[in-house]
C-alpha cells in the first residue's frame, strides 16, 4: 500500500491545489471604487427588492381575503 502511494506521488498523479499567486479570475476587471458607488446598480437592487416585497404583500392580502371568503361561506351543498 505504501509503495503504491509513493509511486503516485513520484509520478505526479496527485492533483495539487492551484497556487494563488498565479491564478487570475476572468470576472475581475478592476478594483471597486468605493468613493463613487454604482448608483444605478444600487437603485436597481433596492427597487427590485421593494417590488418583490410589494408583490408578496399583495399576494398575501389576496390569499387572506380568499380564506376569509371561503371560511364565511356556509353552504350545505358544498360541505
Amino acid at each position: 500500500m505504501a509503495a503504491g502511494l509513493r509511486a503516485v506521488r513520484h509520478w505526479g498523479l496527485v492533483a495539487a491545489p492551484p497556487s494563488l499567486a498565479f491564478t487570475r479570475s476572468a470576472f475581475v476587471v478592476k478594483t471597486a471604487n468605493n468613493a463613487q458607488p454604482n448608483w444605478l446598480g444600487v437603485g436597481l437592487a433596492f427597487g427590485t427588492s421593494a417590488a418583490l416585497w410589494a408583490l408578496l404583500i399583495k399576494q398575501h392580502n389576496e390569499d387572506v381575503m380568499e380564506y376569509e371568503r371561503r371560511k364565511a361561506h356556509k353552504c350545505k351543498q358544498c360541505s
